[in-house]
C-alpha cells in the first residue's frame, strides 16, 4: 500500500504549476512576492468584488493554483477546508474535521494556511490534525493526528505552522526543533520531541551549502538539516509568551528575524559556523507576520495587535528607518511587481510604492470590516483577502485592455 501510494505521488507531480500560481504560504519563492506583473492598481473593483464567501473563523491565508483557491476557517465545531473556484467563487469541496474554536485574546479558529503541490494539497489543524487531499475532489490521501501520535505539548495559541515542502517530506515547526513527515503517506521522518514549538513555517534556505531549513522556535532560531532533521546551531530569541510567529527572512548570508511585544529584531550572518549578531534593535517589531524584502529594503508593520502599528520601510543591512507611515494597524501584506499589497488591521486594502524614497499610496479601499490580519494573495489577477471572521473577498485586478 506504501510504495503504491509513492509510484502515484511521482507520477501526478508531473503537473506543472502556473509561474503566477501562489501554492503555499509567503508564495512560490518563500519570501512573500508574487511573480504577478502588469495588474491594475486602481482598485475600481473593490466597491463591487467578484465574489464573497465566508469560510468560519480563523487566519489562515489563501493557497492558489490554476483555476482553484484554498483557505480553512471554523464553524460549529469543525475546521473546513475549502476549494473555491476562483472564476466563480463556488464552492467545489469542502473538507471538514472536528475542532475547537479556542479563543484566547483573540477570535481563535485556524491559523495554518494550506500548501498545493501538483495534484495534492497538505492542510494542518491548530491541535495537530495534518492531512493530505486530493485538489480536484477532496478525497482524503491520508490522515494524522499529531498531537495524539507524538503526546505534544502544544504553544498556547496552537499549532500554526505551514506544511513546507522540501523533496518527499512535509517540514512543520514542531517541537524543539521541527518534524518531518513523509508527504507520500504521513509517516514521520524525524522529530524534535514534544515541547511547544514557535509559531512561525519552516523556511527553505543553505547552510554550507546543505539544504535546511530554518524554524523560529519558540525561544530560538533554529537552522536544521532538511533531510534528516539533524540540529546545526541555535541562536537565542526569547520573546513573551513565546510568540515567535514571524518567518524569518533569508539573502544570501544573512538572516533577518523579528518578533512583536516590543521584542524588536536582529540581522545575523550565517556565513560560519554560528551566527554573529551583525545589528539589533527595535525599529521592526513583526507580531504575527514577516515583512519583505525588496532590493535591500524591508517593508513591514511594526507594532503590536491594534490600530497603532506602523508601516515602515528599513534598510536591511543597516537597520536604519527609510519612512514610517503610522496607525496602519497589526494587519499584513505581501508585494508584487515593485508594489506593496496591505490589508491594514481595519480591513482596508492600500497598494503602496515599495520605494524607499517616503510613502507613496498608489490606491486604496475598505474590502472587509472586522480584523484584517491574514496575509492577502494575488494570483492570477485576483486579490483574495479575508477578516478573522472569516468573510472572503475577491478582488479582480487584471489590466484591462484598451481599445
Amino acid at each position: 500500500m506504501l510504495r503504491s501510494l509513492r509510484v502515484f505521488f511521482l507520477s501526478a507531480l508531473s503537473i506543472n504549476a502556473s509561474a503566477t500560481d501562489w501554492p503555499h504560504w509567503r508564495g512560490p519563492d518563500f519570501n512573500g512576492i508574487s511573480r504577478e506583473t502588469g495588474w491594475s492598481t486602481t482598485l475600481d473593483s473593490a466597491s463591487k468584488p467578484r465574489w464573497k464567501a465566508n469560510v468560519g473563523i480563523g487566519y489562515a491565508s489563501f493557497a492558489v493554483a490554476a483555476d482553484r483557491a484554498y483557505t480553512v476557517g471554523n464553524q460549529n465545531g469543525a475546521d473546513s477546508l475549502f476549494c473555491f473556484d476562483t472564476a466563480s467563487g463556488e464552492i467545489r469541496w469542502k473538507h471538514s474535521y472536528a475542532a475547537s474554536l479556542e479563543p484566547m485574546y483573540y477570535a481563535g479558529g485556524t491559523s495554518a494556511s494550506p500548501t498545493v503541490e501538483g495534484v495534492f494539497i497538505y492542510s494542518i489543524g491548530k491541535q495537530g490534525q495534518l492531512f493530505c487531499l486530493q485538489c480536484d475532489s477532496g478525497k482524503v490521501v491520508w490522515a494524522k493526528d499529531l498531537r495524539k501520535e507524538l503526546s505534544l505539548k502544544l504553544p498556547d495559541w496552537g499549532l500554526a505552522s505551514s506544511p513546507l515542502i522540501f523533496s518527499n517530506l512535509l517540514i512543520l515547526n514542531i517541537g524543539r526543533a521541527g518534524l518531518a513527515v513523509e508527504k507520500a503517506t504521513g509517516k514521520i521522518a524525524w522529530s524534535s520531541g514534544k515541547e511547544g514549538s514557535g509559531y512561525a513555517t519552516a523556511v527553505p534556505f543553505k547552510n554550507q551549502n546543505e539544504d535546511c531549513v530554518l524554524l523560529f522556535a519558540a525561544q530560538a532560531l533554529v537552522a536544521v538539516q532538511a533531510t534528516g532533521g539533524k540540529e546545526l546551531w541555535r541562536h537565542p530569541w526569547k520573546t513573551s509568551y513565546n510568540v515567535n510567529a514571524a518567518d524569518p527572512i533569508v539573502s544570501g548570508t544573512k538572516v533577518f528575524i523579528s518578533s512583536g511585544y516590543n521584542r524588536g529584531c536582529a540581522m545575523l550572518d550565517v556565513s560560519g559556523p554560528k551566527p554573529k549578531v551583525v545589528w539589533e534593535s527595535n525599529v521592526l517589531r513583526s507580531h504575527c507576520n514577516a515583512p519583505v524584502l525588496i532590493d535591500g529594503f524591508l517593508y513591514g508593520l511594526d507594532g503590536d495587535v491594534g490600530d497603532g502599528a506602523a508601516l515602515k520601510c528599513v534598510d536591511f543591512n543597516t537597520g536604519t528607518t527609510k519612512w514610517s507611515e503610522p496607525k496602519v494597524g497589526a494587519g499584513a501584506l505581501m508585494a508584487a511587481d515593485g508594489k506593496l499589497i496591505v490589508l491594514t488591521h481595519r480591513g482596508e486594502l492600500r497598494i503602496v510604492a515599495a520605494t524607499p524614497e517616503g510613502y507613496k499610496p498608489a490606491a486604496r479601499a475598505q474590502v472587509l470590516a472586522g480584523k484584517g490580519w491574514t496575509v492577502p494573495v494575488l494570483a492570477n489577477g485576483q486579490i483574495l483577502c479575508r477578516n478573522d471572521h472569516g468573510d472572503v473577498v475577491c478582488l479582480d485586478v487584471k489590466e484591462k485592455e484598451t481599445k
